[in-house]
């Protein structure tokens, strides 16, 4: 993995925290400039990176990215996106 993909892997976990606190967070966590950050990090990413995580990058699908990364891609279920195998 490269650096990039570590911190978007950070990145992506801090998301998903923050997500699941917001019921009982006061006020509620501002989310956009952790979006920026995984917008910026995926435009550092490399050609040569794995397609399926820039399809899911790109198409904004962050659970399936991070599934990804974590080398569990075979949980992705197979989406509606064409052209994607």
């Amino acid at each position: 993995m490269t650096g990039t993909e570590q911190s978007i892997l950070q990145t992506l976990v801090e998301l998903d925290e923050k997500v699941k606190a917001m019921p009982t967070t006061n006020p509620k966590p501002n989310l956009l400039p952790v979006f920026a950050r995984l917008d910026e990090l995926t435009r550092q990413l490399p050609v040569q990176t794995a397609p399926e995580l820039l399809h899911y990058l790109h198409k904004k699908s962050y659970q399936k990215a991070r599934l990804f990364l974590e080398g569990q891609d075979a949980e992705n279920a197979r989406g509606n996106c064409h052209g994607h195998q």
